[in-house]
């Protein structure tokens, strides 16, 4: 490019052919001079691919907002121009899987959550199941998350999709939250959390129930979204070898990078903990 600018029409100027080219005069000159020319990317493109080490799927919002938080105020447009160039930006794929079994005799309850928005934390909790893939067999993953603060409340691994993995992960909500008044609980309609045992618990704690349509995921859109998130960013990363293995690691995930790291748009890109403590009235234990 340089060599264009030198070797250009005698009659443009250095200046128009710089201009032309898009490139400044001075790291020309500089050039000319023998000077390396400096990347005046370099130290951001250093930051950025260090955020991206670490959280793999962010995307280029989520990186300005990061580097924002470190102190470097930077256009969106050049982070995202940078991770174009680097090869840094993610494709995520928009999908559902279904994983509940509604074919069971026990009441079903009405959606309360469809057109709650929830002002403050433990207003509403989501509820969901997915399975987790081992070398040699598949366990299952409970969680309960605050569906304000977005974050993961309670959680349980188990071998098996029967009623007390789902209870394990609500006890452990119990044990961290005060129950307020009016509090709903939101799942699907599967037999874990249509069976006597877990509607019992919640009525027990007074907790409203709520179900999502049979068949309708989107009606627990944000519990979806959370384990997609955990897939993606956690689960698909690795392979756990057992049992303990994945309960290690994904708690490690779950407590320490989701909760206390992971930036979240809808939160105005601070971690579940932060905005909780922002708010100066959360009831956490």
């Amino acid at each position: 490019m340089y060599e264009m600018i030198r070797e250009g029409s005698c009659n443009s100027s250095v200046y128009g052919r710089c201009k032309a080219l898009g490139v400044c005069r001075a790291e020309y000159y500089r050039w000319r001079r023998g000077v390396g020319v400096v990347d005046k990317d370099l130290e951001l493109r250093d930051r950025i691919q260090s955020i991206a080490l670490e959280w793999s799927v962010y995307g280029y919002r989520r990186i300005w907002a990061e580097l924002r938080r470190q102190g470097i105020i930077v256009n969106h447009k050049r982070v995202l121009r940078v991770m174009r160039e680097d090869n840094l930006l993610c494709l995520r794929k928009k999908s559902f899987i279904k994983t509940t079994d509604s074919s069971h005799s026990h009441r079903v309850y009405p959606n309360l959550a469809r057109d709650l928005k929830p002002t403050a934390i433990n207003q509403l909790w989501v509820a969901d199941i997915t399975y987790i893939r081992l070398l040699r067999e598949f366990i299952y993953l409970a969680v309960i998350l605050d569906g304000f603060s977005r974050r993961y409340i309670g959680w349980a691994l188990g071998q098996t999709l029967e009623a007390e993995l789902a209870i394990g992960a609500l006890e452990m909500a119990l044990c961290r939250r005060h129950i307020e008044p009016g509090l709903v609980h939101h799942s699907d309609q599967g037999v874990q959390y249509a069976s006597e045992q877990y509607t019992e618990l919640l009525k027990e704690k007074g907790i409203l129930i709520s179900m999502s349509r049979r068949g309708n995921p989107y009606d627990n859109a944000k519990a979806e979204s959370f384990i997609r998130t955990l897939k993606m960013e956690e689960v698909y990363l690795y392979e756990y070898e057992n049992k303990e293995e994945a309960y290690s690691w994904i708690g490690e995930f779950i407590e320490k990078a989701y909760n206390q790291k992971r930036l979240h748009s809808a939160l105005g890109y601070v971690p579940p903990v932060e905005f909780e403590r922002a708010l100066g009235r959360s009831k956490v234990a």
